[in-house]
């Protein structure tokens, strides 16, 4: 068992995945609105008919910036890469491990200059750009790509998905992605941290652990919605309302999306295993495994609470149901004992001439009494019929 296993017991979530989870409870409609909502995100491409291989930076990409780390058992170094210089040292050091990790798409000459010092394909670059991809993995000449989407919560408590692509080498990985702000830190602490396992071991561990945070970061993910569908669950039976069914719906369209993305991101670590064509030594496969193992848990459970999530608009139309139930019971009752009542005082106010009770002293009281024994009769006979009790 790895280390990143033996560090999370119940699914590989550091502590401060968890202090993510924990806010789960307070996650908001505007939360889920940035996976829920009609729009989708248009994917950065070439124009027609252009080469293959043809680099397109997105649109307001952030500024590129590119961080470093080498380490061996003896010492890890990491920093910021001043120049475009420096990556010759990064690509032809020996004896040591490199992790070069890329942030923003904004500088194109940046990200060519990025493929050209470590060898990486042009597809496999234009891949990496033009964002999204499906999650797969691929050979380019003898550099192997694996796209992966990861899902995290960000410093606002919203759920976000973003393409991450790994470019592994023969001493390196290459991850790029397109913002700041990541599922990794258990990654760099264990490489900071001296006797960590992964100090002592090759470039392609260090791509399974990548792999494995992102595939492990769904977990908080996943759980922050199923706390949510707990409130949602005694919201819709004790107050449903229109907002209540809002949310309901937002969480349904989250867990749609989680679902998709993670069942081609479990296909393509499947590919990892089968395919004896990739730079994977036979120790990191046992690990893939149980990175694979552990994407089959999340989408068990994203399974099980989008089950919930459906069986909720069935609780909600059936709580709205027998509330309109109850308000039409209300009303039936009321016009039910005044149909009598209107039909007194509809014979008495006819003003005919010969009409006896009109010229009687006692006859207005006598009205009063008769429609006061009709109402009262009424709903006595109601409540021993059991009509005017809650939930009859």
């Amino acid at each position: 068992m790895s280390d990143a296993r033996q560090r999370k017991p119940g699914g590989g979530r550091e502590a401060a995945d968890g202090k993510r989870a924990g806010r789960s409870a307070r996650l908001s409609l505007e939360a889920l609105r940035s996976l829920g909502a009609p729009h989708r995100k248009r994917r950065v491409a070439p124009p027609p008919g252009a080469a293959p291989g043809t680099l397109i930076v997105p649109e307001h990409a952030r500024e590129t910036e590119v961080r470093w780390i080498v380490y061996d058992g003896d010492s890890a170094r990491e920093g910021v890469l001043a120049s475009l210089d420096e990556l010759a040292g990064l690509a032809t050091h020996a004896g040591s491990v490199a992790w070069v990790d890329v942030r923003g798409f904004g500088d194109r000459a940046a990200l060519e200059r990025i493929g050209e010092v470590f060898g990486i394909h042009p597809m496999a670059l234009a891949d990496v750009a033009h964002v999204p991809q499906r999650p797969k993995a691929e050979m380019h000449d003898d550099r192997l790509l694996v796209v992966t989407q990861m899902a995290h919560l960000d410093e606002t408590g919203r759920i976000k998905i973003e393409q991450v692509s790994l470019v592994l080498g023969p001493r390196w990985v290459i991850s790029f992605q397109e913002d700041p702000g990541d599922v990794f830190d258990p990654v760099r602490e264990r490489i900071r941290t001296p006797a960590a396992k992964i100090r002592g071991l090759g470039a392609d561990y260090l791509a399974y652990a990548l792999v494995d945070a992102v595939i492990d970061g769904y977990f908080p993910v996943v759980e922050a919605v199923g706390d949510l569908l707990d409130e949602l669950e005694e919201a819709v039976v004790t107050a449903p309302s229109p907002a209540v069914l809002m949310r309901i719906h937002a969480v349904r369209r989250t867990l749609l999306q989680l679902h998709r993305v993670q069942w081609r991101q479990r296909d393509a670590v499947a590919g990892l295993l089968r395919d004896e064509a990739f730079p994977l030594s036979e120790a990191v496969r046992v690990y893939l495994r149980d990175a694979h193992d552990h994407a089959f848990q999340t989408l068990d459970s994203i399974e099980t609470y989008r089950d919930m999530a459906v069986g909720l608009m069935d609780v909600y139309l059936s709580s709205s149901s027998n509330r309109l139930n109850e308000v039409m019971k209300t009303l039936t009752v009321v016009a039910t004992i005044f149909i009598p009542l209107t039909f007194v005082v509809g014979v008495y106010g006819m003003n005919f001439d010969w009409m006896p009770e009109l010229r009687w002293r006692w006859g207005y009281p006598t009205v009063w009494l008769a429609m006061i024994a009709i109402g009262g009769g009424l709903l006595t006979w109601f409540w021993r019929r059991g009509w005017l009790r809650a939930g009859a």
